[in-house]
């Protein structure tokens, strides 16, 4: 059973730190929920600079999120965090296959996602959203060009990983799905029509979204899919002044 918990209550048992505007930590959440894995939920909200604060520092140097505690032991890292909850409770065999060759499709997906897929799709939001939020601006020049790439990697990600295939590595979901999933909701939930041009990942967006089930999905993206309005009504909180230089260090390195 999940119950929230005010960030760093002592817990028993699995925790999960978690912003679910943060791609890599729906992902861990939707697995966890989906797979009936008992956890106590904290919320790390990033836009007030929570993962700055000492307590936060003190889970993960890192002041990052996803973060797993698992009593004494702490792991960081979406994907390691996958793997850990798939092979500690044993879940469905399709998430991350035994069967080794199969499994080294998931594991080639995931590397090939760190240089191609996570930190390109996320590059709108910071531009329509997250800089605005502060008074700075992304100029058009790197926009155009971070959708160039997106379309790129989008035709990558259709013609070397899902091919004819139901999903990325195979007929059945894996990690690697919910991963690339995560990634491209981002633009996504700022209006960027990602599928437009790619109707087999359209396809394939609807057989993970199915296979996750409307109430879990919905409950994972309600934030993020409401980002952009509550932009707009100026309902989101200013980042603090620390908080507000990391911000801008980040969009000074959007390529």
């Amino acid at each position: 059973m999940l119950c929230k918990a005010p960030l760093l209550l002592p817990a028993m048992g699995l925790e999960l730190y978690v912003d679910l505007l943060s791609q890599p930590c729906r992902a861990v959440y939707i697995f966890a929920k989906k797979n009936g894995i008992p956890f106590q939920l904290h919320t790390v909200e990033l836009l007030k600079g929570q993962h700055m604060t000492q307590e936060f520092s003190n889970i993960s140097v890192l002041q990052k999120v996803p973060v797993l505690k698992d009593g004494d032991f702490v792991l960081t890292e979406s994907s390691a965090i996958l793997i850990y909850l798939s092979s500690k409770y044993k879940v469905a065999d399709h998430w991350y296959p035994a069967d080794p060759q199969t499994r080294a499709r998931v594991h080639e997906y995931l590397g090939w996602h760190s240089d191609n897929i996570r930190g390109t799709f996320g590059v709108l939001l910071w531009a329509l959203v997250v800089g605005p939020l502060m008074g700075a601006r992304v100029p058009d020049e790197k926009v155009e060009r971070n959708e160039a790439q997106m379309n790129q990697a989008l035709q990558w990600l259709q013609d070397k990983f899902l091919g004819d295939k139901a999903f990325l590595t195979g007929q059945q979901v894996t990690l690697a799905d919910l991963m690339a999933l995560e990634e491209l909701m981002q633009p996504a939930a700022v209006g960027f029509d990602l599928f437009k041009r790619h109707p087999r990942l359209a396809a394939w967006r609807g057989r993970v979204e199915a296979f996750v089930g409307a109430e879990l999905w919905q409950e994972a993206h309600g934030d993020i899919l409401t980002i952009q309005d509550k932009a707009g009504k100026k309902a989101l909180p200013v980042p603090a002044p620390e908080v507000k230089q990391r911000l801008l260090v980040r969009l000074t390195k959007i390529p």
